[in-house]
């Protein structure tokens, strides 16, 4: 998402809102694209054992959903030794859904749609996460993701809606740099600050994505979330991304009160498993207001 006119940050489905539907599926998706304050949806991308981008988090089939542990699929074994043909036929979560691939997603989307493909994982285990690379390194990373990288632009090129690419890999990034620059890119944040903001730049993306207790001077960044402890940050990642001209867009907000604090710091865009979630903080605002003498 890049850095939006509107006072109020941009809503990014993430998963298609897993906390409500069986995540990075058609259903979940569509269902999310329909609703009005919706502004991108969040899908994860890897491949199949051929190499067809498939739209799934883990990397492997079998686990449990963290909130209810309740099976991921009714498979197992991992995403990318896994035959295409199979995992169109993995149900979701107990659901009738399967593992979509990205083309058979993307085609079930209005253009009006915005996507948010996060860049999951190329085909391999070894995937430098949330590193900024050291020049000689840079090289043999980009690498490694091109062959997928260029097959998920490719399937893309059909969409007309809004596309932004993120990933937690900086090879992943210099891979879509190289194949097609003209895409909004962003580098997702885990325990370093520093590091994403170093990739932001030397990719020139147009966001980044920091987790949601990342943001200086919000009660969040005192709790311990994704790989930043319960601790104050050290540097202002809002501040320094917005002197650069880039958006902030934060992962993973699951409650209004966490939706109020990050859009009151101003942020630009937030990813959240639930919908309603803006509608719910500016309710809880206008209750105090109308307290208040």
């Amino acid at each position: 998402m890049s850095r939006p006119t509107r006072s109020r940050p941009a809503v990014i489905a993430h998963r298609g809102y897993a906390g409500v539907a069986p995540e990075n599926t058609v259903a979940a998706a569509v269902r999310a694209a329909e609703r009005d304050d919706t502004a991108m949806i969040e899908i994860d991308v890897q491949p199949a054992a051929c190499g067809t981008p498939v739209v799934v988090h883990d990397d492997r089939l079998e686990g449990t959903h963290p909130r209810d542990g309740r099976p991921l699929t009714d498979a197992d074994g991992l995403v990318r030794e896994t035959p295409l043909e199979e995992l169109q036929e993995t149900r979701v979560l107990g659901t009738d859904e399967t593992i979509p691939t990205l083309a058979t997603l993307l085609e079930a989307l209005p253009d009006t749609a915005g996507v948010n493909v996060e860049l999951k994982n190329p085909g391999t285990t070894d995937l430098r996460f949330g590193e900024a690379l050291a020049p000689d390194e840079r090289d043999a990373r980009r690498d490694v993701w091109k062959p997928f990288v260029e097959r998920v632009v490719d399937e893309c090129r059909a969409f007309d809606g809004d596309l932004l690419f993120s990933s937690f890999c900086e090879g992943a990034l210099a891979a879509l740099r190289e194949a097609a620059p003209e895409y909004a890119a962003a580098p997702l944040v885990w325990d370093d600050l520093e590091a994403g903001l170093t990739i932001a730049d030397r990719y020139d993306c147009e966001a980044i994505h920091p987790p949601r207790n990342a943001v200086a001077g919000v009660p969040l960044a005192t709790t311990e979330y994704a790989g930043l402890p319960a601790a104050e940050p050290e540097l202002d990642v809002l501040e320094r991304a917005h002197e650069d001209g880039r958006a902030v867009n934060v992962w993973t907000v699951e409650t209004w009160g966490q939706f109020d604090q990050l859009a009151a710091a101003g942020v630009d865009g937030i990813i959240a498993d639930y919908p309603g979630l803006e509608r719910a903080a500016s309710a809880a605002a206008s209750r105090t207001d109308r307290r208040e003498p």
